[in-house]
């Protein structure tokens, strides 16, 4: 099964963080919530306040699949400004291995320069942030190796999306129907 790890960073979002943990889990896929801040306890966007799997330079990037990145603020510039994780998005880009965002953080890999001629999406407001993508205005997009997707309010869609990456279609949408999402 696929070996997955979501970044938290002091602001992140919490909906969109947890319910791509909670979906990938409940589909038997290995999610470990990673910290970039030097301790496990990382505090949300709105206060709340989550114990992370493990610590940044515990990642055994090599074993990974996919790499996934909240958004929310000021955790996205958290994120973007931890340069260790940076590389590792930039090096999985190039290697086309999955990387993922939502809300404010598919505006990381448009500042990075990974979305050229490719299609993503991101919260509304911030389209200019894709740098050279193809914008859409969909729940989640995929194009390729790169998943990106809008805010809370997609973060079920965009779990599942991962979800269909290394389970199949079937599964996801057997998934989606176990969570009562668009039954």
């Amino acid at each position: 099964m696929a070996n997955i790890a979501i970044f938290l960073a002091e602001g992140f979002e919490e909906i969109e963080a947890l319910t791509v943990v909670d979906i990938c889990r409940r589909a038997g896929l290995t999610i470990d919530m990673v910290s970039v801040m030097g301790a496990l306890q990382v505090t949300g966007s709105h206060g709340i306040e989550v114990k992370a799997d493990k610590l940044l330079d515990d990642v055994k990037f090599d074993e990974m699949d996919m790499l996934v990145l909240p958004g929310g603020m000021p955790g996205t510039t958290n994120l973007e400004k931890t340069e260790k994780l940076m590389e590792q998005v930039r090096a999985f880009d190039a290697a086309k291995r999955y990387i993922s965002a939502i809300c404010a953080a598919p505006g990381v890999f448009g500042r990075a320069g990974l979305l050229q001629g490719k299609k993503a999406c991101v919260f509304p407001g911030l389209e200019g942030e894709l740098k050279g993508a193809d914008v859409q205005m969909t729940e989640t997009t995929v194009d390729g190796h790169i998943l990106t997707s809008r805010g809370m309010g997609t973060a079920i869609p965009f779990g599942l999306a991962i979800v269909e990456r290394f389970c199949g279609k079937e599964t996801a949408d057997e998934l989606g129907k176990k969570i009562v999402f668009r039954v």
